[in-house]
């Protein structure tokens, strides 16, 4: 590669590079994709009756499996950078004056796309099962910057989590506690039905405010403080991630 080419064109390549490695990875695809909308199927079309929430349970479940859906392939994303810093493919990337920047970011915007398919796949199943939001199109617009939003930061952390890991397999143990979270949120049942302990964890945790905003937007109910909360807890995911895989790139690159 030139030393004139641009950190954005490298970008694009490491992108490119990535979904073609996702493409040859059937358990990727499956855990990204797939697996998602299984734990839908398990929670709506097969338990969802066993749920009191006062609404339909696929209206309520659904913001929340849009949250699940972009976790549940952070654990690809870590094991990807981390495969990258442990088997010296990053040394080759400076050899060919690759943009330091690419190399990160290429991973960040793949999880990105991932996010994106997982996504569509949950409303596509959620629309099959019966789900029918209110939203409108301005709505919907901030449904989509919202999957962007909560994506590029947690993706920002996964980065960080797998660049710091020692090797593969704790690269991806180290995401569980991020793909764990959102069980123990608003997601599958309101935190008023939960117990003790249980209830006020999820009510302040970080990705509870954000599937409330989700199911917000999707239903013409949204609350101004779950959107600042939201806004803040990513800001924070994107601050302290990119701080520390930028910071852990430079210490082991």
């Amino acid at each position: 590669m030139s030393t004139t080419a641009s950190p954005l064109g490298d970008s694009a390549i490491m992108l490119r590079r990535n979904f073609k490695h996702t493409l040859r990875n059937p358990t990727t695809m499956f855990s990204a994709v797939l697996f998602p909308v299984v734990i839908m199927l398990m929670f709506v079309y097969l338990l969802g009756d066993a749920f009191s929430v006062g609404v339909d349970y696929v209206d309520y479940a659904t913001p929340g499996m849009i949250v699940l859906a972009i976790c549940y392939g952070l654990g690809a994303t870590a094991t990807a950078a981390n495969d990258d810093m442990t088997k010296g493919i990053i040394n080759r990337f400076k050899v060919m004056d690759v943009s330091r920047g690419a190399v990160l970011s290429g991973q960040v915007i793949g999880s990105l796309v991932n996010n994106l398919l997982a996504v569509a796949a949950i409303v596509g199943t959620g629309y099959a099962l019966g789900f029918r939001p209110t939203a409108s199109l301005v709505d919907w617009l901030g449904v989509v910057g919202m999957v962007l939003l909560v994506g590029f930061s947690i993706g920002w952390l996964t980065v960080a989590l797998g660049l710091s890991a020692k090797s593969v397999e704790t690269a991806g143990l180290a995401t569980v506690p991020l793909i764990m979270l959102p069980f123990l949120s608003t997601a599958i049942v309101p935190a008023d039905k939960m117990g003790p302990g249980a209830r006020q964890f999820a009510e302040y945790q970080p990705f509870t405010p954000i599937i409330e905003t989700f199911r917000g937007l999707l239903f013409g109910s949204l609350q101004t403080s779950d959107l600042i909360q939201a806004l803040a807890w990513c800001a924070g995911f994107l601050v302290v991630g990119y701080l520390w895989a930028t910071a852990t790139f430079k210490k082991r690159a």
